[in-house]
């Protein structure tokens, strides 16, 4: 961000001045407030005369307790869209027998919340560029919460179906914006690590569905009646995915600051300092001291924007340019400099999305045909059951391998934690999707159970790298303004492949299983090709 000599009069920094943010005077650039020089001791001006850029002020605030406590907070918001997510294809098994379900039906169903977030992602994350991130992640977790446990209650299918794409309008706000969120805390150079980290707590939202679903749903307890409802111990499971959420939208509510990048882009230099005296106060622990003098480099844009819709008299005129701007972040990724990288990252995003959650989903489901040995797709010639007595008693050893499965992300999470920051975004995201191409297609030439279960699990550990890398790449190449709605878009055109996966699989799991394996293949490699053309942004500052 460009610096400019301040000129004018100071503006008081935390003391009496009680002007309102909007009432304060500010140019593109210019400095919103200072300490005045009259009231420092001599040989303080220099200091009082400081004038921060975003990077600058994150140093200032320093690193400590508030950011181990924001990867905490954030990673459980990241955990619960896992566990929401990944949910449904560990009830699959079951829950095929209660709502009569086909393979297609069941291709219908995983696909729901992928649809969801398709529709949520766009706008949450043009709402997050707006209106702020901690309040959209507020409602976004609410909504996956609220309507992902009200989906257990779901008597039929279209109902029950209904409520998880609802719930995926939720989780598909919160998954980019979260991340956005958090990276507009971190000092440049620990900020590859930290996105890192934030990123295995999707792992240990994956182990604790995988949990779950392991102690539910194959015990008989589980099991009850509520009202007309015969309350199966898969409806229990739902219900404990949705915790979570409902747990993470209470403590950003009551504990998390707004972002101090978008305020300072917002212009609201107030609410800014107050963010970093907190980030300064938690990670020194000097509570007593008085906070560092600095003036900040901040903009006024989005206030010039909101007052020129103001001056707009009809209603239709608001509507339309509020549609307008909420076309105009698309526009500007494929614009300039750009444009490149947007179309490389969307073909990433689809690459990806098509092969992980159209494999993924259907873990569980795969593992149950081979209980008798063989490969995934060895017994594509058996129908899929319909009836209650087809499905009970529970097989528990699904369970316990999708557990296993999920738990072998570890060594991919601690690999991407300790190789980030030196090795750089690019280069681990092309070389671990080229990796899961090779692991899925070996998927398909195995021929014993223990064989599918340890590729299984290679793939889990190494796609995971992929996952972690597309996180940090993918907040490092966009401008604050378009950062949120950056990723809300890919995320979104991911869930448009995350959908076709699954109904492809739904469509040919039971007639010709190798076109879909395969096909996630093919397309897990075009991805790490693909990543070669990304500009390398490792350690970059966020612009």
């Amino acid at each position: 961000m460009s610096r400019y000599v301040y000129t004018g009069d100071a503006v008081p920094l935390l003391t009496g001045d009680n002007r309102e943010p909007n009432e304060l005077d500010s140019d593109d650039g210019e400095i919103i407030f200072d300490r005045s020089t009259s009231n420092v001791p001599p040989g303080a001006g220099e200091v009082a005369q400081r004038r921060l850029t975003y990077e600058e002020a994150i140093e200032e605030a320093g690193f400590g307790l508030f950011h181990w406590l924001l990867l905490l907070l954030c990673g459980w918001a990241n955990a619960s869209d896992a566990v929401e997510i990944l949910c449904v294809s560990f009830l699959l098994p079951t829950a095929r027998c209660d709502l009569l379900l086909s393979s297609s039906d069941m291709g219908l169903l995983t696909a729901s919340i992928f649809l969801g977030m398709m529709v949520g992602g766009y706008m949450w994350g043009y709402l997050a560029d707006q209106r702020g991130r901690c309040k959209v992640l507020v409602v976004s977790l609410s909504v996956n919460g609220l309507f992902g446990g009200l989906a257990s209650a779901a008597p039929w299918f279209w109902l029950f179906l209904l409520l998880r794409f609802i719930s995926g309008v939720g989780v598909g706000g919160s998954i980019p914006v979260i991340f956005s969120y958090f990276s507009e805390f971190m000092p440049r150079l620990r900020r590859g690590a930290m996105i890192s980290a934030l990123a295995t707590f999707w792992m240990a939202g994956n182990i604790l569905a995988a949990g779950l679903a392991w102690m539910v749903i194959p015990r008989t307890w589980a099991h009850f009646s509520l009202g007309g409802l015969d309350f199966q111990s898969w409806r229990v499971f739902v219900v404990l995915c949705s915790v979570p959420s409902l747990t993470s939208a209470l403590l950003f509510r009551l504990l998390m600051p707004e972002s101090p990048k978008f305020l300072m882009e917002a212009g609201r230099e107030r609410e800014a300092i107050r963010v970093f005296r907190l980030m300064f106060e938690l990670n020194t622990g000097r509570r007593g001291q008085p906070f560092p003098e600095f003036g900040l480099c901040t903009s006024s844009k989005k206030r010039e924007e909101a007052d020129d819709l103001k001056l707009l008299v009809s209603r239709r005129e608001q509507l339309a340019n509020i549609l307008k701007k909420g076309v105009k972040p698309i526009q500007q990724m494929f614009r300039g400099v750009l444009r490149s990288r947007s179309i490389v990252v969307l073909i990433i995003f689809f690459c990806i999305s098509f092969g992980y959650y159209g494999l993924w989903m259907w873990f569980p489901e795969l593992f149950t045909r081979i209980e008798n040995g063989g490969s995934p797709c060895a017994n594509v010639s058996l129908p899929s059951p319909l009836q209650n007595h087809s499905c009970y008693p529970v097989k528990t050893a699904v369970y316990l391998e999708g557990f296993v499965i999920a738990a072998s992300n570890l060594p991919g999470n601690i690999f991407t934690i300790l190789m980030m920051d030196n090795t750089g975004g690019k280069t681990l995201l092309s070389c671990s999707l080229m990796a899961s191409s090779l692991s899925v297609f070996l998927i398909y030439m195995v021929q014993t159970k223990a064989q599918s279960l340890v590729l299984s699990c290679v793939f889990s550990g190494v796609s995971v790298i992929a996952w972690n890398a597309l996180d940090v790449v993918g907040t490092e190449l966009y401008p604050t303004h378009l950062r949120s709605s950056a990723l809300g878009f890919f995320t979104g055109v991911g869930r448009v492949a995350a959908i076709t996966g699954n109904m492809v699989f739904g469509k040919l799991v039971d007639t010709n299983c190798a076109v879909p394996v395969l096909l996630v293949s093919a397309l897990l490699l075009t991805g790490g090709l693909m990543a070669l053309l990304l500009p390398q942004t490792r350690q970059t500052e966020l612009n």
